[in-house]
């Protein structure tokens, strides 16, 4: 190590020792935790908190090093076996030992057990596995994925596996309007592990029960959405739980925010171009990354909070033991539900593995909004995109000024988005959610569908005319009802 490392300080993966401690338990669990993450460095002969370097005699150093190395050995289960080495800087010798990422996790203090002997990294300090961290680490060295565990209590029949199949295909057709989808099959559940078949007879995974929203088995698993006044968790201006089948609460959460946050336009040409004051496709891979990439194991809700000055995305469990912030924003990525990752990318959720984060920082730059902010709370793992207001004319107009750049690539602008689709498009997908949902009202359509208001009423009374769909009671309390031979045509 050179001495401008050093004065670096400690990171989440370097820990410096003055001296070596007499009960070697002060260090061999930072051993442990680096083993069971992404790996590290504990320095002796390093004082913490000013970086001086004491160093040691070089008579005594190599018989300290290897006392070390046997003391590890000694200690860990399943064995560790560091580099352990001797640095010479500016003439005092320090010792280095490097810690690989393990394969046989989870590594614990034999002594102590599994239980209390196991250490993990947060945030920069060793600590006790808790009984999820415990659990996850299990998984990754077997090399599995919760989400992906069978429930061999539980059998289901073909009927379940074809309701699954075809919520997801529908949910596919939505997304991708203008692309020609496959229908997925029971096969490619058996594929992504979503299910499993034994002697002829079919059991469910957690992925199975969460893509149902099987609220029995994992209560934990909804999103509670808020907005508050101010910029603290004070005061309450409205609130939701959203429950059910976890990519449909992905659409209600990011309906949620747009309903709340500020809509302004602009003038290019002779037209008045609308925009939302965030980058919403940026808004909606948030959430979907949360939903997709959270412990389950961890209890909790993702929370879903907008106060004044930000928007604020919260999900249980920190990031991969592999992971570090610095790592996400360079796009790496490490998927935690596998089975859901699968499924949430055959319906176009997610675009591409670890591109959320990077596009991220690309979209508030283009918005000139300031730096999104990414954390580790305890067991969560949470992002800050930050508002910024902007100042408009009485006609709702806003100042050129406030526009730092101008990207097509990066702007949503909803008239933009009309011309995505055609006219019959639009009717079959607004057709398709009346039936999934007859008290759906125009205006949760034209915010599902990202077009304006005026629009999706003109395709509606179309619709009418056409005599596919009419209005059953008031306009308030009513409900939509769709013709049976279109049910029969989607189905």
């Amino acid at each position: 190590m050179t001495i401008e490392e050093i004065k670096n300080g400690e990171t989440s993966n370097i820990e410096y020792k003055i001296d070596i401690p007499q009960n070697s338990f002060k260090y061999i669990k930072t051993v442990v935790a680096f083993a069971n993450g992404k790996g590290g460095k504990v320095v002796f002969g390093v004082e913490n908190s000013t970086w001086n370097i004491k160093g040691f005699d070089e008579s005594e150093v190599f018989l300290k090093a290897d006392a070390i190395t046997n003391a590890i050995y000694d200690s860990c289960s399943p064995k560790i076996m560091p580099e352990v080495y001797v640095e010479n800087v500016e003439g005092r010798y320090i010792i280095v030992v490097e810690v690989s990422s393990g394969m046989q996790k989870p590594y614990c203090i034999e002594k102590l057990g599994p239980v209390e002997g196991t250490f993990v990294r947060v945030s920069g300090t060793t600590r006790v596995a808790g009984e999820a961290s415990l659990k996850q680490l299990i998984l990754d060295g077997t090399n599995r994925s919760f989400d992906q565990i069978e429930d061999k209590s539980s059998i289901i029949c073909k009927d379940d596996i074809d309701s699954l199949c075809d919520k997801l295909y529908k949910k596919a057709v939505l997304t991708n309007p203008n692309k020609e989808v496959k229908k997925i099959t029971e096969s490619q559940l058996l594929s992504w592990k979503i299910i499993y078949k034994k002697d002829e007879e079919y059991h469910p995974t957690n992925a199975f029960y969460l893509l149902n929203g099987e609220e029995t088995k994992f209560p934990d698993a909804k999103i509670q959405c808020a907005v508050f006044k101010g910029k603290i968790r004070d005061i309450f201006i409205t609130k939701k739980d959203i429950e059910g089948p976890i990519f449909e609460q992905i659409e209600e959460a990011y309906k949620f925010v747009l309903q709340h946050i500020n809509m302004g336009s602009r003038i290019e040409g002779i037209q008045r171009q609308d925009f939302y004051e965030l980058p919403i496709k940026t808004i909606r891979e948030l959430i979907a990354n949360a939903v997709c990439h959270r412990s389950y194991l961890e209890s909790g809700n993702i929370q879903v909070a907008l106060y004044d000055d930000r928007l604020e995305i919260t999900s249980p469990g920190c990031l991969d033991a592999e992971l570090t912030i610095e790592d996400i924003k360079k796009g790496r990525s490490k998927l935690r539900n596998r089975g859901i990752a699968h499924v949430f990318r055959y319906m176009d959720i997610i675009e591409t593995w670890g591109s959320g984060i990077p596009k991220l920082y690309k979209d508030a730059k283009a918005y000139g909004l300031n730096e999104p902010e990414l954390m580790e709370i305890g067991n969560a793992f949470r992002v800050n995109l930050f508002r910024k207001t902007f100042q408009t004319d009485e006609f709702g107009v806003i100042n050129p000024e406030d526009v730092v750049e101008k990207r097509e690539d990066v702007v949503e602008k909803r008239e933009d988005v009309v011309e995505k689709f055609t006219a019959q498009q639009r009717k079959e997908i607004i057709l398709c959610n009346m039936i999934k949902n007859n008290h759906i009202t125009a205006e949760e359509l034209s915010i599902s569908m990202n077009v304006s208001h005026r629009t999706v009423q003109r395709d509606i009374d179309k619709l009418k005319l056409e005599n596919r769909i009419h209005r059953e009671g008031s306009n308030t309390d009513g409900k939509w009802v769709v013709d049976i031979p279109f049910i029969k045509k989607i189905t």
